[in-house]
């Protein structure tokens, strides 16, 4: 028995693999290390607000509590960190299974 679940998974894997090539590639461009340093520097910006956003409310807080207001900009800050970072991910996924052609720099 296990073997036919093993070769049911690898099948499952083959098509997974298959599919997402067949969507994904046709949608986005090839893409080079010099495409994604942008992406790189959004994800790192938004890194640096977070935390910044953290160390200004705990300078801020009243006897060492944030006000609502504070957590709330904190809170928007981490959202649009955590969105990046998923994002990012998941570029990084798609590139590291083959669903997306890349080209190389030269230089």
């Amino acid at each position: 028995m296990p073997m036919d679940n093993n070769r049911l998974l690898m099948e499952l894997d083959k098509f997974r693999r298959e599919i997402n090539r067949e969507v994904i590639n046709p949608q986005l461009p090839e893409l080079s290390i010099e495409d994604l340093k942008p992406m790189l520097k959004m994800v790192a910006h938004a890194r640096a607000e977070y935390v910044h956003e953290l160390l200004e409310v705990a300078k801020r807080a009243e006897e060492g509590v944030p006000t609502p207001e504070q957590i709330r900009q904190l809170k928007s800050c981490r959202e649009t960190y955590e969105e990046l970072v998923s994002a990012a991910n998941a570029l990084e996924a798609v590139i590291q299974r083959d669903y997306l052609d890349v080209r190389s720099t030269k230089g």
